[in-house]
């Protein structure tokens, strides 16, 4: 069997259908008080969206989803013990780490490919993407994290994503950045300890956690006052099993330190 990571691929826990919900949870009673996310896990799109206009190779690129996350978050998961909620849909459908309303919600091109499938829509069209993607992902962030506010201090919020080493003719060197916006409990202790580890780490590079904190982030752990963080890994060194192996054992062996300090577990002024 290939090592190389396929779209499909849904680890051990099957991912839905083609009929919903269209999001995944892993471990859900996972005794960890830390939330895992992957806002951009998957590149499905049920047919009735005829692909969006777009052939396989366009939607096995980065454009649709996060290469390689979604198998750092399951491992991630299983190694820390910690509840996880993936998405089952591709970013293009509508990006579920973007507020409802902007412009790259529901993207007309990205990284100069148009998306026809995204062409003219009408407001009819827009919310029936919300109502069928976008809010039900988020609905379950909320839940999964009112069961744990329940059970205990915290939770930290980790969010999983990928970059493509090369954006717009740009090549990127960061293995892996952090991205944070205002609470520095989690972010500045992981990327210390990512340094420490001989990585090239990006602090709020190749996007700042200050301009593009991420809607996720936003609606769900800053008014809680959650500590948080997004990590961001670059695509061609978890694209395959082994790759993303070995770097949910580099993001273990760094979070496990920092989650252990108690400040990170406390409920901060909510933003």
């Amino acid at each position: 069997m290939s090592d190389t990571l396929e779209p499909a691929d849904s680890g051990p826990e099957a991912a839905p259908g083609a009929g919903g919900p269209f999001f995944e949870t892993v471990n859900a009673e996972g005794a960890a008080p830390v939330l895992l996310l992957c806002d951009h896990a998957s590149n499905f799109i049920p047919s009735e969206w005829a692909a969006l206009g777009l052939d396989e190779a366009h939607l096995a690129r980065h454009i649709a989803w996060d290469i390689g996350a979604a198998e750092v978050t399951r491992q991630l998961a299983r190694s820390l013990d910690a509840p996880a909620i993936l998405s089952h849909f591709s970013r293009l459908l509508v990006d579920p780490n973007r507020q409802p309303g902007v412009e790259s919600l529901i993207p007309e091109q990205v990284d100069g490919v148009t998306i026809p499938g995204n062409l003219g829509l009408s407001a009819v069209e827009k919310e029936r993407r919300l109502a069928t993607f976008h809010r039900p992902y988020h609905q379950a962030v909320e839940q999964a994290l009112d069961r744990l506010a329940a059970r205990g201090p915290g939770p930290a919020v980790i969010s999983v994503h990928s970059f493509t080493p090369v954006m717009e003719g740009v090549e990127r060197p960061w293995q892996v950045a952090i991205l944070w916006n205002t609470d520095p409990r989690l972010p500045q202790p992981l990327i210390g300890r990512l340094r420490d580890e001989g990585l090239m780490v990006g602090d709020n590079e190749p996007y700042s956690g200050r301009h593009i904190h991420g809607y996720t982030m936003q609606h769900h752990a800053d008014p809680r006052g959650l500590a948080n963080v997004l990590i961001e890994l670059r695509q061609d060194l978890i694209d395959t099993r082994h790759g993303a192996a070995e770097w949910a054992e580099v993001l273990e062996r760094c979070l496990v330190p920092v989650l252990a300090d108690p400040s990170v577990l406390e409920r901060g002024v909510a933003a």
